[in-house]
């Protein structure tokens, strides 16, 4: 497993979504994972699957410190009280003693990102979160959040695969030395029947989706999230480290955007 360098610490390029995987199917499927190999894992209390997730980590035993555990705050929850329930209940049902980075989940225009950094602040003070970030933020609410924390934003986590055009927010946060997360780097299942990423594919025996994921992970400062609950999918998203797109390949890949529109429109007789 690859890893990225931040703050001092590695996080693994490959984690574990885990939106809309609940109860015995969660633990399962996290269980699976552990035993793969998989050590980054993400939560968030809007899932409602942390405490199946807690389960999973502790049956299988892994050492708390080979794990990297994310978690977030849903954004009815942003202000400094809330916060701090949030963070505790989360703990609680994920049966850990800290996590190693909690993020704002969506911002919330009605809570001064001020309030809410700080506050996430003060649970790194008492060694509850190792780091902090943010999801779903704009270019703009990120430089926002950078200069309200007293600590460093680690990552903003936003949905992004080849369909996606996330070019300024990428070099923004290279600049800054934020990494980006993506999630749904699938597009939601999308990618599995595209010929450009089968093309490519077929020259590395390896599939639509692994493709996606080898672009994404080998993009400087890019983590990938993607979500499975098979055996078979949750191993073939970590065999992607064995195979390297070259330059032509990736500009090929991040042509797709384009591509994309136009089936869209196609399928709608524009």
């Amino acid at each position: 497993m690859e890893s990225v360098s931040a703050r001092g610490d590695e996080i693994p390029k490959i984690g574990l979504g885990t939106f809309r995987l609940e109860d015995e199917a969660c633990v399962k499927t996290v269980q699976a994972a552990l035993e793969m190999g998989y050590r980054h894992i993400d939560t968030a209390e809007y899932y409602d699957n942390q405490r199946a997730i807690g389960d999973a980590i502790d049956t299988m035993g892994v050492p708390r410190e080979e794990l990297f555990l994310t978690t977030k705050v849903w954004k009815t929850n942003l202000e400094r009280e809330a916060v701090h329930s949030s963070a505790r209940e989360s703990l609680e049902r994920l049966g850990v003693e800290y996590v190693d980075l909690l993020l704002i989940h969506w911002p919330n225009e009605n809570v001064p990102v001020e309030e809410t950094l700080g506050a996430m602040n003060r649970l790194q003070e008492k060694n509850r979160v190792r780091y902090i970030g943010v999801s779903n933020f704009s270019v703009s609410q990120l430089q926002e959040a950078m200069v309200a924390s007293e600590t460093p934003i680690v990552t903003n986590q936003v949905k992004y695969h080849p369909y996606v055009d996330r070019d300024e927010l990428l070099e923004y946060c290279r600049e800054h030395e934020v990494l980006l997360t993506a999630y749904s780097p699938l597009a939601e299942g999308r990618v599995v029947d595209d010929g450009t990423l089968a093309k490519i594919g077929g020259r590395y025996d390896k599939s639509p989706p692994q493709v996606a994921l080898r672009w994404l992970v080998q993009q400087d400062g890019v983590i990938a999230i993607p979500k499975a609950s098979s055996r078979e999918h949750l191993r073939a998203n970590l065999e992607v480290f064995d195979f390297e797109l070259t330059t032509e390949e990736m500009v090929e890949v991040t042509s797709l955007r384009g591509g994309l529109i136009y089936r869209v429109r196609k399928a709608l007789g524009g």
